[in-house]
């Protein structure tokens, strides 16, 4: 099928996620991505763009890892799919086993899902389940950041604290505090969840948090003694710590998990992105023994939640591959020289009249160009002029980062930031 037959078919019936389509099927003229391969991207007119968001940052591996591909082919040719209700498979029961062994703490059971919303809504039933039949049932609330991005299923956008993203389903979705995060730094934001829990501890089932990074809230980073004045204060109160890893795990911020920064055990851990590199959707949630053996008993204590592919034997084998590649290819080492590349970039790049708020922590290099928020356009013409010159840049509003497959090749890395500097220098030239 040609490039115009495609398009023609994708504005007739496509409704594309994040996207005004109005303005899409009257003025966007789509990128048309045929194939992938490591961190690039070839398009119909064949023509290759650096992928530097990893493709919604599930893509922590590249494109069609090989090792992945032959797992994926390898397990095709013996079993597809089979229902995981009161059953079991190889690639399950092992992936089960490598997560409780390598995941942040002590937590030895996992309950599978498709994505990093259905990850996160597994921790949010879990505790409010728990509490409700362990002698708690008033702590229905929970506890979250400002800025928060958490998912897109009604549990997830509960907790989101990106205005635009909840706005459209205030009246759907339950209460949730917010410890705010504005010009009081997030010294003071983690000042007010303390007292948030402190005054309503009874009422709480858990705080919910992304660790060390504010990924979809604009790439936020904040200190790592944080996350443990988090563990500190639920503990204090008894109230379920929750850790939101889906952006930040398999080694988006330096080590395997962001939890690690902070040497902290959460009571639940959410995963996916990385899980399997962006070859099948796939996701768990890691919970303690103690949050596994509240529901223990009888038929009326069980967790009756799930999915039609938990624990998919695809998805799983090809989970198994990755935490199988990232210990064999040293990947989280060898991802080190190439975080201080973009650290050392990004630097240079915060010296640039009209940038502000350059920050960078692991495979993530984001930058401010105002403080218009979201659905400002600065970031859109940066994306345009990195299209030009061959890198596939997805903007947060004003925001403009880079979070690359982690094992991204020296080369095409040193291209990306080259091409992210010389576009943003464009934009502000046009601009001034």
């Amino acid at each position: 099928m040609n490039r115009e037959r495609i398009v023609e078919l994708d504005k007739s019936h496509v409704w594309h996620p994040y996207t005004a389509m109005s303005k899409y099927v009257a003025e966007t003229d789509p990128l048309v991505i045929v194939r992938a391969e490591g961190a690039r991207l070839y398009d119909a007119d064949g023509r290759s763009y650096i992928d530097a968001n990893s493709s919604w940052y599930c893509a922590a591996l590249g494109h069609r890892h090989p090792r992945l591909v032959a797992a994926l082919r390898e397990q095709a040719d013996t079993l597809c799919h089979v229902a995981l209700g009161g059953i079991t498979h190889e690639p399950a029961a092992r992936l089960a086993a490598e997560l409780a062994a390598c995941g942040p703490g002590a937590l030895p059971h996992v309950f599978f899902s498709d994505d990093g919303s259905t990850a996160v809504e597994v921790a949010l039933k879990l505790a409010g389940q728990y509490w409700l039949q362990n002698g708690r049932p008033e702590r229905r609330r929970f506890v979250a950041l400002e800025g928060a991005f958490h998912g897109e299923t009604l549990g997830a956008t509960l907790l989101g604290g990106v205005d635009v993203f909840r706005r459209a389903f205030a009246g759907l979705i339950g209460e949730c505090l917010r410890a705010p995060t504005d010009a009081g730094g997030y010294e003071r934001t983690f000042a007010v969840l303390s007292e948030l829990v402190s005054a309503h501890a009874d009422e709480i089932a858990a705080v919910v948090i992304e660790p060390v990074v504010q990924g979809a809230g604009g790439m936020r980073i904040y200190d790592s003694a944080l996350v443990r004045a988090a563990r500190e204060i639920t503990a204090r109160h008894d109230v379920f710590l929750v850790l939101d890893e889906v952006f930040t795990g398999y080694g988006r911020t330096g080590p395997m998990w962001a939890a690690e920064h902070a040497g902290v055990t959460p009571d639940l851990v959410c995963v996916a992105k990385g899980f399997t590199s962006g070859i099948l959707p796939m996701a768990a949630t890691l919970a303690s023994r103690r949050v596994f053996e509240g529901f223990l008993g009888g038929a009326e204590r069980a967790f009756l939640h799930g999915h039609t592919f938990t624990g998919n034997p695809l998805g799983a084998r090809v989970a198994l591959e990755v935490l199988a590649v990232y210990r064999e290819e040293r990947v989280i080492e060898l991802a080190q020289p190439k975080a201080a590349r973009i650290a050392a970039r990004f630097a240079r790049l915060g010296e640039l009249a009209g940038v502000s708020g350059v920050r960078t922590l692991g495979m993530v290099g984001a930058l401010d160009l105002n403080a218009r928020g979201y659905l400002d356009q600065a970031g859109w013409r940066v994306y345009e002029e990195a299209r030009r010159r061959g890198a596939y840049l997805r903007p947060l509003g004003s925001t403009v980062y880079v979070t690359p497959p982690i094992n991204i090749a020296d080369a095409d890395l040193d291209e990306l930031l080259d091409i992210v500097e010389d576009s943003v220098r464009a934009v502000q030239s046009s601009a001034a």
